[in-house]
Parts: C-alpha cells; structure tokens; sequence
C-alpha cells in the first residue's frame, strides 16, 4: 500500500456501533467492567483510549513499524526514550541538533549520571570514534535543525549495531512521507507529530515508533507509569491531519524547492541550506534515503549581519515570525535567539550555527506568493 492510501486508511476503521467513518472523540476518563478484569481492553484513559489507539496504529502503519506509542509532546517521546538508559550509559548525538534536545540531554538528563557526545554526524568517522564500550545509544536528527545537515541513517545503524546500542532517529523535519528511518536500520523513529504529521498548528504531541515488541512494551509502560500522554481531542485532530499528509508534503516540497531556488539567486543572500542542491555536502545521501527535499530552509544574509537578519525576521507579512514548523502556514525564526537559545552560543557557533542565520518552514501558500514576500524583506 502506498503511503497516500495509507495517510487516508491506516489505522481507521468505521465505528462499529454507528458506521461513524472517523474515529470517535472518546471523551472519557474511566472505562465500565463486567467483573473486576473484565473489560473491553480499556481500563483508564492513561493506559489506552479507543481514539489514541486508532492514531497509534495509524502512525506505525506509516513509519513501517508495528508499534506506535503516542505522547504528550515530542520531548515528552525524547524524555520516554532516554528513560530506557541508565547512569553510566553514554549517548552519541550530533552537534546540530534542536535546542530543546540538547537542553532535555545536557540540563535534564546529564545529572542522572548519562554522558552525551556531541559530534559531527556527517561523518560517520567521527561517529565510530565516539562510540566506547559505555555506549547505548546513537541519537541522529536528519535532516537536522536548523542546518539541514543530511545523517546516514544505514550507516549509523551499522555503526550501533557492532556496538551493541540503539539508534533512534528523530523524523520530524522529514516526516514519514519523505523517510522512513525504521526501513534503513533504526530501533526507534521519533516525531514531534506538532510538526508536518499534525500540520495545522493546532495541536503539541509526539510518538515513538518501532518494529520490535519488546522495546515497544519498554516504551509502553513508562508511557503509562509517567503520565505524558496527550488526550483523545488531541489524537482526533492529528487523526485528521493525516488524511492530507502527503497532499501538503508534496506541495511543502513544491515550494520548498521554488523559495530554496529564489534565494540561491539573491545578490543579498549567502549561504542557503537545503538538502535538494546538488552542491549541498549531503545530497548524495539525503536523495538515497529521501523521497524529496522538504520544505525546511535556512540561509544567512552576505555580511553575516545580525542587524540585517533581524530586519528581514521583523518585515515579511506571510512568513510569521514564530517558533515551530511543518504547518499549512509559513514561519520564519531566528534559531540563535529562539529553537536554539538554550544552547550555549560557543556551542552553536562551533556547530556553524550563526546569530546571523534565518530558518524558514515554507507553507504550502502559492510559491510566487512567498517569493515575493521574501524579495521585499530582503531589499
């Protein structure tokens, strides 16, 4: 089944008790038994809900799994993730990774006594070098944030399995329509489902996604024992979202590509980061393991200005200038001051990420439209 029929079918089946075609709102806390034990397979709406079950298969039919956990956020899924380590385990992570991971790893997750090494994973040298008898897990993002740097994911995975560790690969820039990390060797694949697989900027939620039963019960009972599960109102709308994943991803890879293009060509622009040039470092490996490019871009101004960058965040009318990404709509952020901040800025400068730079999530508006939005920012 291809993955517009699955975006549309997976996980959905008419109600039983009134031919409803979408999943109810199961708007319960409790569930009635017959005799203590007795049920229905629901018990209490931490555990399961009939809603979030639908959306939980429906997410691991896309990822090519065949269990989905469904949590509160994405960091919440990164927080479940991390919880199957234990002190003196050690985690290998790239260097350019979302801010709010690396805050959860270094300021959260650091005091339980869990070392991270951050290094450039595009070089899957510098990967086999960290790795150490104390490694359990190798942590990739890709394409990454904010430089939509590309990641070997069979690499990787070949790399943690001769140690012994997990891979888990956070899918949200991708989403499932473009990649699916599981096919190419990793134990976990994690989403902010906030991002493009909700797509409407309406909901916060994340998922963890595998193919093997004994991780996804692992996963399963701290999502239980710990709480952070999101509600059914919230899985009805990302259930929703679904239907139309791979009609707004081809069209945010439509103008992805058109607003990458346009800003290649800008006297004032300078660099431009987006997976689809020929000339990106990663294009090679991201057309291997990629379907398409996306619809994520980041770019500086020539000069490396912070005074220019800003004039352009603060001057666009269609991009709005907000955090997150993958909606209908398109943002526009400064990552240094806002995705990234709590990052220390030698650490992100190191990694080469500018105070100068501009990330974009190019909606899926008329591309002539955003074009032209962008030319009168930029002057």
């Amino acid at each position: 089944m291809k993955i517009g029929t699955k975006a549309v079918h997976a996980g959905v089946e008419p109600d039983p008790s009134t031919g409803a075609i979408m999943t109810p709102i199961f708007q319960t806390s409790t569930y009635v038994q017959a005799a203590p034990g007795d049920h229905k397979g629901y018990e209490y709406s931490r555990t399961h809900n009939p809603t979030r079950t639908a959306l939980e298969k429906a997410l691991a039919e896309l990822e090519n799994g065949t269990h989905a956990c469904c949590f509160s956020s994405g960091l919440a899924a990164l927080d479940a993730i991390i919880k199957l380590l234990r002190p003196g385990d050690e985690v290998i992570s790239t260097n350019d990774l979302y801010g709010g991971s690396y805050r959860a790893f270094t300021q959260v997750f650091a005091h339980y006594g869990i070392q991270f090494h951050f290094v450039d994973m595009t070089n899957l040298e510098e990967v086999k070098g960290a790795v150490n008898d104390k490694t359990k897990m190798i942590w990739v993002e890709t394409p990454t944030n904010p430089l939509m740097r590309i990641i070997d994911i069979e690499g990787c995975a070949a790399i943690a399995r001769e140690a012994g560790a997990w891979l888990v690969v956070d899918n949200t820039f991708a989403s499932p329509y473009l990649q699916n990390p599981l096919d190419l060797g990793a134990d976990f694949v994690l989403h902010s489902i906030t991002k493009y697989i909700g797509g409407h900027s309406d909901v916060v939620m994340g998922c963890v996604v595998v193919k093997d039963a004994e991780l996804d019960s692992q996963i399963r009972f701290i999502q239980n024992a710990c709480g952070a599960t999101p509600g059914p109102q919230d899985s009805f709308l990302v259930l929703r979202g679904l239907k139309t994943l791979h009609l707004r991803m081809r069209q945010h890879c439509v103008n992805g590509e058109a607003v990458a293009k346009f800003l290649a060509d800008h006297p004032k622009v300078g660099e431009v980061h987006w997976p689809g040039f020929e000339s990106h470092p990663g294009h090679a490996v991201a057309k291997k393991q990629m379907r398409g490019f996306g619809g994520m871009i980041s770019f500086t101004l020539k000069g490396d200005k912070l005074e220019d960058a800003l004039s352009v965040l603060s001057n666009t009318h269609l991009f709005a200038l907000a955090e997150s990404l993958g909606g209908v709509e398109s943002l526009i952020g400064h990552p240094a001051s806002m995705t990234h901040a709590s990052i220390p800025k030698e650490q992100r400068m190191k990694a080469g990420l500018k105070d100068s730079l501009i990330r974009l999530s190019v909606g899926v508006e008329d591309a002539e439209d955003l074009i032209e939005d962008l030319k009168q920012a930029i002057g």
